[in-house]
Order: structure tokens, then sequence, then C-alpha cells
């Protein structure tokens, strides 16, 4: 119980920074003019899953595009994940979307793989701004605020998914040692890989 009470009020205090960096942006936001783009709704939207969703500028540099489109893949569907950790964390469940059974199974499976492709797409992004110092990232419009903001972003993602990865190890561990609380649900063809080598020790 005082695992999910401490639980809890991170999650509210991750909710409230949240909203209110959140109404930060609304305000610079309708710091803006009023301008009628009602016209060509159609064109609109067509453009807006093109580009907003579908990422079709990124593609214009094919290899760093195509790491780009598993990074922003991965970390949108991976937030399935995060949506049932927060649920296990305030309410004290484990796996609460294991019902779902193969399914589950080959959506756990799936985000791993994912995990691991945006670990390797983050970490080649990291080293094309900070080693190799490609040139447009050290423009004048991307220096101080925009180039750390970018490397935070980066790194934040590179916990996230390391720590989902090193959680699921650590449950395929468990799980294997027939824990009364550890229910056996989920597959984890990439943490499973580092969860081999303390097996030896059950």
């Amino acid at each position: 119980m005082i695992a999910q009470i401490l639980f809890a009020l991170i999650l509210l205090v991750a909710i409230y920074w949240f909203s209110r960096n959140l109404s930060t942006i609304i305000r610079n936001i309708r710091l803006g003019r009023d301008l009628s783009r009602t016209d060509r709704s159609g064109d609109r939207w067509m453009t807006m899953i093109r580009v907003a969703l579908g990422q079709s500028k990124m593609v214009v540099r094919p290899v760093a595009g195509i790491m780009h489109i598993f990074v922003y893949v991965g970390f949108i569907i991976i937030n399935f994940e995060v949506l049932e950790i927060m649920i296990d964390g305030v309410f004290g469940t484990h796996r609460f979307f294991a019902g779902l059974g193969p399914v589950y199974d080959f959506l756990i499976a799936s985000f791993e793989v994912l995990a691991l492709l945006v670990l390797v797409g983050v970490l080649v992004f990291l080293a094309r701004r900070n080693i190799l110092k490609l040139k447009r990232f050290w423009m004048r419009e991307m220096t101080s605020w925009p180039r750390t903001d970018a490397n935070i972003i980066l790194i934040t993602e590179v916990l996230l998914m390391t720590a989902f990865l090193t959680m699921n190890a650590t449950d395929s561990v468990l799980q294997s040692r027939d824990f009364s609380h550890y229910i056996h649900a989920g597959s984890f063809p990439v943490s499973g890989l580092f969860a081999e080598c303390f097996r030896d020790e059950q």
C-alpha cells in the first residue's frame, strides 16, 4: 500500500507538471492573431495527416527518416505499456492487460522490438548531434536552447526505453522463479536475452 501511495503521489505531481507546461504552450499559441482556416478543409486535413502523423518531411533523408519513424512510432505505441504501468502502480495489480492472452504476448514482444529500434535510432541521433556535429545541427538557429532541448528529449527517450526493457528483464526472471504474485504473461524477445545471465542464480 505504501508503494501504491508513493506511486500515486509521483503520478499526480507529473500530471500537474505536464498540465502546467501544456497551459503555457496553449497561452503562447493564443498570442497569435485570429485567422480563419476553414477553407479547403479536405486539403488541410490531408496535409496534417501526411506531415504531422505520417512524418513525410522526415523521409527526405532516407536513413535518418527511417530511424526517425522508428523513434516516432515506437514512442507513441509504447504508451500502451506506460498506461498499464500506471494502472499497476496505482491499484497494485501486475500486468493488468494480461487477460488479453496471446494478443498481450504479441504486443509486449512488439513493444520490445520497437524499444530496441528506438534506442538504436536515438543513440545514432545523439552521436550525429554531439560527436559527428553535423553542420545543420550547429547553425545559428540551432544554438543554445534548441540544441539543449533536442538532447534532453533524446536522453529522456534513452532512459524511458532502457527502463522499459530493464523492467521486462526483471519481470522475466521473477516469473521464471514462480513468485506467487508474478503471473506468467508477456513475451520478452529482447529483454529476455539480458535476463538469461541472471537465470543461473536461481
